[in-house]
């Protein structure tokens, strides 16, 4: 992950303000308001005259043009000291535009999977793997190969939308994905007991046990990223028919994750101190679980497609078919976005298996073809933003496993150095980032919604940059020196401030993610967005892992050397995320977050004819009643009404 920060540039004389839905937690449609009582002046007038004349109805539309709009309620102005009110009217209005339902399920996913059982085996990797004696640059590596399903999801969303099961694109992938976790976590269960074993029988059955680790920890993220992408696609799809909802679906996706990462570090510090990695598989194994039935019922809003559809052929009778007539008319992007989401894991493998330097010659050709790729056959405007997404993302170069490292090593390997326990380190210190993570999806939404796009993210990366200051002041012993204890100074500088910032840059990423897909391939360039910052995410760490290993560093043992790790952090993480970010950052237009980033009608790159927008997403246009559209053809496999 890259650490964002700030500054706040000109944003052409328009201060956040004046801009457009600057707090969409704050639900107060003034516009709705003066209509309403001008229909009941209406009533009123009609009521007290026999008969409606022309001047009546001239009188009421002067009534609706020249009336002035209410002043604002009284409550806006301590929308602080009542958030329990403006958070209700923030939910009623987002399930104006998205319907109950997929929110639910949307909830589902980010509290219990992604923020669940994903945040859980991340979590517990640096105790599980430190503790079977493997040093920081191959805990690192292990990390990419775990997180590598998550530069696929350009290949799951392409295959969701052009092969749909039993008639739907999104239902039966999600169901895969978890009974593909699901087998990871009750294979974890049986490893539970092998620990000790391994660690008595050498350092073969070491190897093979942490290889069958992170074969299982790679299924639960193959779960969480297909369910991610999954919900990604459908509310770029709904974003595109409700621009006016600016960033409002993506806050309330970070706010389950974020709940769902505090309930999970809250124990997995402790139960790690005790060695209970056993107890953490069953959990891991029951959050899987939980988005089955919903998913099985059918709470991702989409409509049953047959072979009897425009476009459709079958493949394998009714169980499998395949939009030809799209993958004809797109067949060039659709390759390039398959491509994608299929070099993610073979990178991740052969850099892990084989050579890191020969993964990482791969990886830069790779993204240089996927940058030539793009121009040729994306507009301009698109290009651009790609190019910032993958320079931006490729700045900040992961060195966090040397860092968890030094921050958890024992006495005996740091002599006077933070020596945090995981209790501490991931719990403690997981709790308060996130409660402050939770903050910062408030803030933004109250402050910096309104804001421009490029405002916002330069600012996150100034500040980001000067976040990791905090980790060359404790390596480095100054706070020490100046009487400040490790704990504390690591909580209110690192902790607090650092998640705060990595928040307020990851929002509008992910809003600009959603608002420059194409209608009708909103799910296949939405993961393909989302899977190249990815890729150049498990590239970074790979990079990262090359540096820790060629420093000269050691992670392990009792003769321990961080001795490059302060130069490795001004580097890395302080100059290069300001120094490669900012410049980047003026590839995107300078817009804002209510407005569209790319005209697609206007670029001419696909035909926007015949496109029934509410009938692709199976919702109602009008937003009256967005809850999932019910098909009339029964599913005979499931026995219910779909």
């Amino acid at each position: 992950m890259s650490g964002i920060n700030l500054q706040q540039f000109n944003m052409n004389s328009q201060s956040p303000s004046s801009s457009v839905d600057p707090t969409p937690l704050l639900v107060e449609d003034h516009g709705r308001i003066l209509n309403h009582r001008v229909v009941n002046r209406s009533k009123e007038s009609s009521s007290s005259s026999s008969s409606s004349s022309s001047s009546d109805i001239a009188g009421d539309a002067l009534l609706l043009v020249d009336a002035p709009p209410p002043p604002p309620p009284p409550e806006t102005s301590s929308k602080w000291r009542r958030p329990h009110v403006h958070a209700w009217a923030y939910l009623s209005d987002l399930s104006v535009h998205f319907p109950p339902k997929f929110l639910s399920w949307l909830a589902m996913n980010n509290c219990f999977i992604t923020g669940g059982a994903y945040t859980l085996v991340m979590a517990m990797s640096l105790p599980l793997f430190k503790g079977l004696g493997i040093g920081a640059s191959r805990q690192q590596l292990y990390v990419s190969m775990i997180g590598a399903p998550w530069a696929m999801k350009p290949f799951i969303g392409v295959a969701s939308d052009l092969f749909p099961i039993m008639g739907y694109n999104k239902r039966y992938f999600a169901l895969f994905a978890i009974l593909v976790g699901l087998a990871g976590c009750s294979t974890l269960l049986g490893l539970s007991t092998s620990t000790e074993g391994a660690m008595g029988g050498g350092p073969d059955a070491v190897q093979m046990l942490t290889d069958w680790i992170v074969l299982c920890f790679t299924a639960v993220s193959y779960e969480a990223a297909t369910l991610d992408i999954l919900g990604e696609g459908k509310y770029a799809e709904l974003m595109h028919l409700h621009p006016e909802s600016g960033s409002s679906i993506i806050s309330f996706k970070f706010g389950m994750n974020l709940l769902g990462s505090i309930v999970v570090q809250s124990f997995v510090g402790p139960l790690s101190d005790m060695g209970y990695f056993h107890v953490l598989f069953w959990i891991s194994l029951s959050f899987s679980l939980i988005p089955l039935l919903p998913t099985l019922m059918g709470w991702i809003p989409e409509k049953k497609v047959t072979s009897e559809d425009a476009g459709m052929m079958s493949l394998w009778g009714r169980w499998l078919l395949f939009d030809i007539g799209s993958f004809r008319e797109k067949m060039a992007p659709f390759v390039v976005i398959t491509l994608c989401g299929l070099a993610a894991p073979l990178l991740a493998a052969v850099t892990t298996y084989a050579s890191l330097r020969n993964g990482l010659i791969f990886a830069a050709v790779l993204i240089v073809a996927f940058c030539a790729a793009t121009y040729s056959i994306f507009p301009r405007s698109f290009f651009w933003i790609f190019l910032s997404i993958i320079l931006t993302q490729m700045s900040y170069i992961s060195i966090g496993s040397a860092l968890g490292y030094y921050y958890t090593a024992s006495e005996t390997c740091v002599p006077n150095g933070p020596n945090f326990n995981y209790t501490y380190y991931i719990t403690v210190t997981g709790i308060v980032g996130s409660i402050m993570n939770l903050f910062s999806v408030v803030l933004y939404q109250n402050v910096f919604s309104g804001w421009r796009f490029r405002s916002a993210i330069i600012l996150t990366l100034v500040i980001g940059g000067l976040a990791s200051m905090v980790d060359l002041v404790i390596i480095m012993r100054w706070n020490i020196d100046i009487g400040i204890p490790d704990k504390v100074f690591f909580m209110f500088g690192n902790t607090i401030f650092g998640n705060i910032i990595y928040t307020l840059q990851s929002i509008p990423f992910s809003a600009i993610y959603a608002k420059i897909c194409p209608p009708g391939m909103e799910s296949a360039v939405f993961s393909y967005t989302v899977g190249i910052s990815n890729f150049c995410g498990i590239v970074t760490s790979l990079i990262g892992s090359g540096v820790i290993h060629w420093s000269g560093m050691k992670t392990v043992g009792e003769d321990c050397n961080f001795d490059a790790l302060p130069l490795l952090v001004v580097v890395f993480q302080i100059l290069a995320p300001i120094v490669i970010g900012i410049p980047a950052m003026f590839l995107i237009p300078n817009a804002l977050q209510t407005e569209r980033l790319i005209d697609w009608a206007k670029e001419g790159w696909y035909s926007p004819e015949g496109t029934d927008e509410s009938a692709r997403t199976g919702l109602l246009v009008s937003g009256e009643d967005d809850d999932c559209v019910e098909d009339e053809r029964s599913d005979p496999q499931l026995g219910i009404l779909l």
